[in-house]
């Protein structure tokens, strides 16, 4: 269920407004609508968190170290030498790719002292070295003299002697885009610089690494400048409002809006009187942003790890429908995998962290119990349609065929079943007796949305609205069944004993339209709720469109679940032969494991696509909910 909220007013005096925050800190039961601060200690306090983050991030994990705990103070200390060496280290790095860049510029000159050339200078003899295409080199004055190091086909290398004659300036000054630029220290200068960086980065990774320990203990910092941001917001953020006219002796009071859990009201109450501050107690409306917290019993909350992925937080006047998502999905989920030898997989994977929880006496985390659900659904979805790795029925025991249903199961794939009305004149096959049964999922899923309108809606004839979508609802799953399952089984001339059924089915369309025409929009008036419908009619008519597609949209649960059985036969039947042969074992093991491990996360992702989808958008839609709530945050002291 969704807790009751109270929307409640708080107004404090201006100079007290930090006593008074941290007081409700210590009591952790008011939700603070304060969203924005400011001030130069918000954006310290952002910095530290930013420090701290890109020292866990250099540090790495590393779980096999014994922690150690430090202050809030100590580990900003770390975090910052963390930073500084991290600094340091891709310095050097930068200082070792532009060297070994140089030394890749060089390399084909072998090694070079610049030194020794500027003492050949000084000496009066000045030497360059060109690197140029052959047949320029070739094309050079004799009076030019140069001393060939080396060729290639295209190129020579050669080093210019100097001084040449004043004739031949002009060509030696239009050599300098092949003049070799020399280095300011000589390579192997450059090479022992390299080396000597290389050993500084690893000195560097063994400090960083050496933090390791800290890691604890910087994770908790970010939590506590965490708790001083939301501090530091509140109180800065807070409204104030100056009483006095005199501006030397000015007197201000501060006050905020906030949300607390009705049960939680009265000790709020007392410690309001306690310390003398105003507090004013209102109904949340529908115009205020009222958090939402959910609470239910330890089966239904289960659901928790998953809507917390999905960042789904139904809006407090919505509906909390985690129960009805619990059983929807655990449905949905052994459908779109289909194949129980799947399912006993999942529930290994999950049973591991289990069984250690339970023999270490640890509590045991709900997102391993919720798989566990997922893989129990998903054996007992394999076991009645007989779906085991992919194999075929043949290869199969005895037993396991016989714990199937034999409308839906894959031993019974080509027989055609023939509904009592039609005494064997027209049949339905296995495929779409599971299409029907997609569809009567659709056909309860969606029936539980209106039925959960019509109870909210209890005492008001707008009632009979949601009681019309439910007839909708009935008729056009019939419609359904005739024109995607069997026109012939289900037709609209078919009469069962003394009933009409497609007469009735279609009747159920018609009345259940104008009853939602008339009554969908009614808030004291018949009239307006008529003309509300006629002024969106448009809107109107593609409603009945829409739980049309609605209802189809399930059969994506058996097209999907198809789709992966045929995987896994596929990749049995590759593998199948090489089985027989002791030299392509390995591969067909190794094929084995990648084929269905890749299926079972097409399956997975499938699950998010697909079974999430119809919980979150088609079963919604028809609640009128838009997952517009966020989550209850009392303003607290406590540390996760």
């Amino acid at each position: 269920m969704i807790v009751p909220m109270k929307k409640v007013s708080l107004i404090i005096r201006g100079d007290k407004k930090e006593e008074t925050l941290r007081k409700l800190r210590k009591l952790g039961i008011v939700h603070i609508e304060i969203n924005e601060g400011s001030g130069q200690q918000l954006v310290t306090l952002q910095e530290k968190i930013h420090l701290l983050e890109s020292a866990i991030f250099t540090i790495g994990k590393n779980k096999n170290v014994e922690q150690i705990e430090l202050s809030v103070t100590d580990a900003l200390s770390v975090a910052t030498e963390v930073v500084a060496l991290d600094d340091e280290k891709k310095q050097c790095q930068a200082d070792r790719i532009t060297l070994n860049s140089e030394l890749d510029r060089l390399k084909n000159w072998g090694d070079i002292d610049p030194n020794s050339i500027s003492e050949l200078k000084a000496k009066g003899l000045e030497i360059s070295f060109y690197e140029m295409p052959k047949a320029e080199y070739e094309a050079l004055s004799d009076s030019i003299k140069t001393v060939r190091l080396d060729a290639t086909k295209s190129s020579v290398r050669f080093m210019l002697i100097e001084p040449n004659s004043a004739d031949d300036e002009d060509t030696i000054s239009s050599l300098s885009v092949y003049r070799l630029v020399l280095p300011q220290v000589s390579t192997d200068e450059m090479k022992q610089r390299v080396s000597d960086l290389q050993v500084h980065i690893d000195e560097i990774d063994e400090l960083i690494a050496s933090k390791a320990c800290y890691i604890e203990s910087l994770k908790r910092a970010i939590q506590i400048t965490i708790k001083e941001i939301e501090f530091e917001t509140y109180a800065t953020g807070m409204e104030d409002e100056n009483l006095s006219p005199d501006s030397n002796k000015p007197i201000s009071i501060s006050y905020f809006k906030g949300y607390i859990e009705a049960e939680n009201l009265d000790k709020l109450k007392q410690t309001a009187a306690n310390n003398s501050w105003g507090l004013l107690v209102e109904e949340p409306c529908e115009e205020d942003n009222v958090p939402t917290k959910l609470k239910n019993n330890k089966f239904v909350s289960l659901i928790y790890p998953l809507t917390d992925f999905l960042g789904t937080v139904p809006g407090y006047f919505e509906y909390d429908i985690s129960g009805w998502f619990l059983a929807f999905i655990l449905i949905f989920f052994g459908i779109i995998f289909g194949d129980g030898g799947y399912g006993l997989l999942i529930c290994s994977v999950a049973a591991i962290p289990i069984i250690k929880s339970i023999i270490t006496k640890k509590q045991i985390s709900p997102v391993f119990l919720l798989i566990g659900l997922f893989g129990l659904s998903t054996i007992l979805w394999g076991t009645v349609t007989c779906t085991w790795f992919g194999l075929s029925p043949e290869q199969l025991p005895e037993w396991l065929k016989n714990l199937s249903i034999p409308v839906i199961s894959n031993v019974y794939a080509d027989k055609i079943w023939y509904p009592f009305w039609m005494n064997g004149t027209a049949g339905l096959t296995t495929a779409q007796n599971l299409q029907i049964f997609c569809f009567t999922l659709a056909l309860i899923q969606l029936t539980v949305a209106h039925i959960k309108g019509a109870v909210r809606n209890k005492g008001s004839i707008k009632m009979l609205g949601d009681i019309g979508s439910i007839l909708q609802l009935f008729g056009i799953y019939y419609l359904v069944l005739s024109l995607v399952v069997n026109a012939e089984v289900f037709s609209f001339g078919l009469v069962i004993g003394y009933i009409p059924v497609g007469t009735v089915a279609i009747a159920l369309i018609g009345v259940g339209f104008v009853l939602s025409f008339v009554f969908s929009n009614y808030e004291g008036s018949i009239i307006k709720s008529i003309l509300s419908s006629l002024t969106n009619i448009v809107s109107v008519l593609l409603g009945v469109v829409n739980v049309f597609s609605d209802i189809v949209s399930y059969i994506r649960l058996w097209a999907v679940g198809l789709a992966g059985a045929a995987i896994s036969a596929t990749v049995n039947e590759l593998a199948g032969p090489l089985l027989g042969n002791f030299m392509f074992m390995i591969l067909a093991i190794v094929l084995l494991v990648f084929g269905h491990g890749l299926n079972m996360i097409l399956n997975i992702l499938s699950v998010i696509v697909h079974g999430i989808r119809l919980n979150t958008l088609e079963f919604s839609s028809h609640l009128d909910m838009s997952w517009s709530g966020h989550q209850f945050k009392p303003f607290e002291e406590q540390i996760d």
